[in-house]
């Protein structure tokens, strides 16, 4: 049992291991050679996980081989564009100015249900707010609305807004962020003169962010806001 533990525990940091070299997607967002490498790396991991009688480092080989065959790929896809063409495709227009194109439907092999289905979820239920439709590679619709359906904004109303920053977390669970403190220009000392007026130390704050308008946002350990 604790050789079958042992095996188990390894084999799990290297599928970990080999997902983070991979990149960080999430399964939805899996082009089809990267879902095919995900899926052959979790059924060589699982076959000498069973198996006791199969060594250790088969797993192993295979594994990284898969791996290195992944970066390889995604190396090669960055660097040419044919390579990029060959291995993801390329984005479908389904539908234009309002028009679904039925060539595009069937060369995609996508059908109108589900056309309709990902048009409703985004939150457009006629055809006609439809500027552009986009089929992605990953298999996410990209929808242009039109211009008269799209969301008001400021500049339709002819206002001037401010620049608005990144929030940066300077204070995660008494923990302070000392990267994120530089990156926002405040030192160690400042930061506590502003915690010390609100009668808190860094140890005592649940989390402390210094939000896009450049006020700094403080929630103490009790749950409170301060």
């Amino acid at each position: 049992m604790l050789i079958t533990l042992t095996r188990t525990v390894i084999l799990y940091v290297l599928v970990v291991v080999t997902m983070r070299v991979m990149g960080k997607r999430q399964i939805g967002e899996l082009e089809p050679y990267e879902l095919a490498i995900t899926i052959m790396i979790a059924e060589l991991a699982a076959v000498p996980m069973q198996d006791r009688q199969i060594p250790l480092v088969n797993g192993f080989i295979s594994i990284i081989t898969l791996s290195f065959i992944q970066v390889t790929l995604s190396t090669l896809s960055l660097k040419f564009h044919w390579v990029r063409h060959v291995l993801d495709g390329s984005p479908s227009i389904v539908v234009r100015n309002g028009r679904i194109m039925e060539d595009e439907m069937r060369r995609a092999r996508y059908n109108l249900n589900e056309l309709l289905e990902q048009l409703r979820i985004k939150g457009y239920s006629d055809l006609a707010d439809v500027e552009i439709a986009v089929l992605e590679t990953s298999g996410d619709l990209s929808v242009i609305p039109t211009s008269q359906s799209r969301p008001v904004n400021p500049s339709d109303l002819g206002l001037d807004t401010k620049d608005e920053k990144l929030p940066i977390p300077l204070i995660m669970d008494g923990r302070v962020m000392d990267n994120n403190l530089k990156e926002a220009g405040m030192s160690q000392a400042s930061l506590e003169e502003e915690l010390s007026k609100k009668g808190l130390k860094p140890k005592d704050v649940f989390f402390a962010m210094l939000d896009s308008k450049g006020n700094l946002f403080v929630q103490a350990r009790s749950g409170g806001k301060k």
